[in-house]
């Protein structure tokens, strides 16, 4: 098991910004890649951004522009750097992270973010 801490959530206005960042407990001596997803009430869980082990990146294209992943490997740590939040960014974003070559996965708890307009 991997556990997962995540925090940053909140409530904020349309415009605004969040910054949302996921902690791995414990010792991590594999290569992992870390991301960020969410779901929106009646939604599919989907996308946000990943960034693997050596520092690639990828976007839905909905936050292209605005948000920005990053991660710190001596802390095990993991941020979302939010932009310009919209009304239809408002979810439960999770964090997870992917072990390789295992593939095995996990993911945090979920933290509320809600955009108002």
């Amino acid at each position: 098991q991997v556990p997962l801490v995540e925090s940053g959530g909140g409530l904020v206005q349309a415009g605004g910004s969040l910054r949302l960042s996921c902690a791995a407990s414990g010792s991590m001596n594999s290569i992992y890649t870390m991301g960020w997803y969410r779901q929106a009430p009646g939604k599919q869980r989907e996308l946000v951004a990943t960034i693997t082990g050596g520092g690639r990146i990828n976007y839905a294209d909905s936050v292209k522009g605005r948000f920005t992943i990053s991660r710190d490997n001596a802390k095990n740590t993991a941020y979302l750097q939010m932009n310009s939040l919209k009304p239809d960014d408002t979810a439960v974003y999770y964090c997870n992270l992917v072990l390789s070559p295992s593939g095995r996965g996990y993911w945090g708890q979920g933290t509320q973010v809600t955009v108002s307009s």
